[in-house]
């Protein structure tokens, strides 16, 4: 059966598989696939992502956003949360969710031996600034026409 919009089979959505991190980030968290279901059915307010991350990888690099909030809910495999109160794990069924402007900076670890598969949700803000504790980052789209930076403004 072949669905039609509004509807759709998530694997009738290409994945992303790149990252607009610099290297020595970029690396940390590809390969991994993300296929925008949210972008596909028109939805422009928020996006959704089915995000399949292999064994070894991380989501993001540890960050926080001014202005949007994220969700996330581990359909399968296990993955590390590591937020500023430490580190917890997320299985299958868990989920967690990052209110905008909140400073605590979070990301996935999956440390297992299988891919995790979770769907993140999230809003969009054109003004939103996102910040990196533990590396030399920085997003501010409106300062540096949507690149990623050192924290004191350098282009990589």
């Amino acid at each position: 059966m072949t669905l039609q919009l509004p509807a759709l089979h998530p694997s009738s959505v290409t994945p992303r598989t790149d990252s607009g991190y610099p290297e020595p980030y970029r690396s940390r968290v590809l390969p991994r696939e993300k296929r925008q279901l949210g972008k596909a059915l028109g939805l422009q307010q928020f996006g959704v992502n089915l995000t399949t991350l292999p064994p070894g990888k991380e989501s993001s690099m540890r960050h926080w956003h001014t202005h949007e909030e994220e969700f996330v809910y581990i359909l399968e495999g296990e993955v590390v949360l590591r937020t500023d109160a430490g580190e917890q794990v997320l299985r299958a069924g868990s989920c967690a969710g990052f209110p905008a402007g909140s400073g605590n900076g979070h990301q996935l670890i999956n440390r297992s031996d299988r891919a995790a598969v979770y769907l993140e949700v999230g809003t969009s803000n054109a003004e939103d600034v996102v910040y990196y504790p533990d590396v030399d980052m920085h997003y501010d789209p409106a300062v540096h026409q949507g690149k990623f930076t050192r924290k004191d403004g350098t282009p990589y």
